[in-house]
């Protein structure tokens, strides 16, 4: 079993990366009347999502592949992810607009995101 969590793990990830990369490039580049359903968007944090949505593409195929490096990409996505969060409490702490189901989103995203760096570190590098 602990030989297949490469390849289930990746076609999470794979669906999770290719989620994100719909709704945030919908919000960025108003595809389908998104953006206009999403409320009070906060930019940075959609192309924060956006570039962690190719990162996870990226990673996806390491898992593919068993390369040492799938847990590298996850681990970018991360930090981008958190200085994204920490921007999000400085623009709402300033007084910005923004929605509370943002913050939610974020905080789960980092999660997952983590969840993921540990996956593949764990079950790619130490194997090897």
């Amino acid at each position: 079993m602990k030989k297949y969590i490469p390849y289930i793990s990746s076609l999470i990830l794979a669906g999770f990366g290719l989620l994100t990369l719909f709704l945030s490039s919908s919000v960025i580049f108003d595809w389908f009347g998104i953006r206009a359903k999403e409320g009070n968007y906060v930019l940075f944090i959609v192309w924060a999502n956006f570039i962690s949505s190719l990162l996870y593409l990226i990673s996806t195929y390491g898992f593919l592949k068993i390369k040492n490096w799938a847990f590298k990409p996850l681990l970018v996505a991360m930090v981008i992810l958190v200085v994204a969060l920490i921007g999000l409490f400085i623009h709402i702490y300033s007084g910005g607009i923004y929605e509370t189901k943002t913050v939610f989103a974020m905080l789960f995203r980092i999660s997952v995101t983590i969840a993921f760096v540990a996956i593949a570190y764990f079950s790619i590098n130490k194997k090897k």
